[in-house]
């Protein structure tokens, strides 16, 4: 499968304090036992006040040392189809001698989700995944990751920026009609889909993303089997040649999901194919090195 795999470590940058949420609670509850303990001269306010204001500034350092000596690590992206999700895994290693807890790792400015961490051991790493939305074709990259934390007691937030400049790859949205073109395809009147249901079942392949789920084996699915598709007799035919100078669609953004559907159609139907852009030439043929080739070309077309 193509990927654009960048597996860098991200080096530890300055850590920076910011105010919590739970501040302003601690900064009132201070200023209420101060100003019991001075108005009333209530030795038990001015013991609680100490008490209190002492558990804040020792857990300050304590705050700062839970993020020093992280690194974060980006495996491979797996590309998808604009519209999908895309799924990160980092691994975030603990390279001090202490234990870290409670580490909040997200992506900043890409519009995804966040993770905790809940106890990285001293020396070692923990693993974890975010999530955030394709929205644009093309091939991308995730400039940093952010690093946050508030443990022990809440009182002060601290976060540095991880760089990892994580490349990545957004397939065109599959769209247009199903069937296809005339110019190729004697048979293409009606969607291969139609096409397939009275023919004989000869086995089933690795389900494509974004293809039609139509024909998806949900039995072996229920059994706790990966998604496969069912092939038939006729899945089998005269090569196919997609070409973009040649199409009815208007406009290049349209025109790249047609070829995208086509190109899924094709592979599911096991039909060889050609792809021809301005500047690149992709002959015919089959399998998934060339279907992800032709895909990386729709990706990357200008």
């Amino acid at each position: 499968m193509v990927s654009i795999i960048q597996k860098l470590p991200g080096r530890q940058s300055r850590l920076q304090p910011v105010p919590s949420r739970n501040i302003g609670g601690f900064l009132f509850v201070l200023a209420a036992m101060w100003y019991a303990g001075a108005s009333q001269s209530n030795g038990a306010a001015y013991l609680l006040f100490f008490l209190l204001l002492s558990v804040v500034l020792v857990s300050i350092p304590q705050t700062f040392s839970n993020l020093r000596a992280t690194k974060i690590t980006s495996g491979s992206i797996k590309p998808v189809f604009a519209g999908q999700e895309i799924s990160l895994p980092l691994e975030i290693m603990n390279s001090s001698r202490r234990p870290h807890y409670t580490i909040s790792v997200e992506l900043p400015g890409m519009g995804g989700d966040f993770q905790v961490v809940d106890e990285i051991p001293a020396g070692k790493a923990a693993w974890t995944t975010l999530h955030f939305p394709a929205e644009k074709r093309g091939a991308h990259e995730i400039p940093a990751a952010m690093l946050s934390s508030s443990w022990p007691i809440g009182a002060l937030k601290v976060r540095c920026r991880l760089p990892l400049r994580q490349g990545y790859l957004v397939y065109p949205k599959p769209g247009g009609d199903p069937n296809f073109p005339r110019s190729t395809a004697a048979a293409s009147r009606r969607p291969e889909a139609v096409q397939l249901e009275g023919d004989d079942f000869t086995g089933v392949r690795s389900y494509m993303p974004g293809e039609s789920q139509r024909h998806v084996d949900w039995k072996a699915v229920a059994r706790g089997q990966p998604m496969m598709t069912k092939q038939f007799a006729s899945e089998s035919g005269g090569t196919l040649d997609f070409d973009f100078s040649n199409m009815q669609v208007r406009g290049v953004e349209a025109r790249l999901s047609q070829l995208a559907l086509w190109v899924i159609e094709a592979e599911r139907a096991h039909r060889r194919y050609s792809l021809h852009l301005p500047g690149t030439e992709i002959p015919a043929s089959l399998g998934e090195p060339h279907f992800h080739r032709c895909l990386q070309a729709l990706a990357l077309f200008q």
